[in-house]
């Protein structure tokens, strides 16, 4: 079985994610796999060339293009999306004999990804919630708008998503919510 986790910038999909892998269930992070992906040499050299990226601080030149709207996010997901679709494919291909899977994936809706998944999980928080946390895994505010901005509103995503959870109060109240899911 192959559950998807989505939701927007902050909402606590890595929570979630955590809270379900510690029941000895296999994780697969998007978001991993494009941390992963900045020590790939291969992708080193497709985005420096691509972006014209002269530093060797790749994620910051990034960041800042994007900011000053030198490149857009569209733009970027064309070279990083392919690259983590390939690492969602391998690590489903060596896991596809365990019962279950799980995969944390940002940009699942986005992305169409949706036909995938035998179960999709929302997570969800309101806004001022998702910015307090961004702000203290030490991103910026300019960024967090600009990721939100290009991200599909949660009404809508409601729409393809078999279970929605609410992330708006503490840590405890998200695992008993996790695990009433599981159950």
């Amino acid at each position: 079985m192959k559950i998807g986790i989505t939701g927007s910038l902050s909402s606590g999909k890595s929570t979630v994610a955590k809270i379900l892998s510690k029941n000895n269930k296999l994780m697969f992070s998007a978001d991993k796999a494009v941390i992963n992906l900045y020590s790939n040499n291969k992708f080193k050299k497709k985005i420096k060339k691509r972006f014209k990226i002269k530093k060797n601080n790749i994620k910051s030149e990034i960041k800042s293009k994007l900011l000053n709207k030198e490149i857009s996010l569209k733009e970027l997901g064309l070279v990083v999306h392919p690259f983590v679709r390939k690492k969602m494919r391998e690590f489903y291909k060596k896991n596809s004999k365990k019962e279950i899977i799980f995969f944390e994936i940002p940009l699942l809706i986005e992305s169409k990804l949706m036909n995938f998944f035998d179960f999709i999980i929302l997570v969800a928080a309101p806004k001022k919630n998702r910015l307090r946390r961004y702000l203290k895994n030490g991103g910026k505010k300019n960024m967090f708008r600009l990721l939100d901005s290009n991200q599909m509103p949660i009404q809508k995503k409601m729409k393809f998503c078999d279970y929605l959870i609410v992330n708006n109060k503490s840590k405890n109240i998200l695992k008993k919510k996790v695990n009433d899911i599981i159950k």
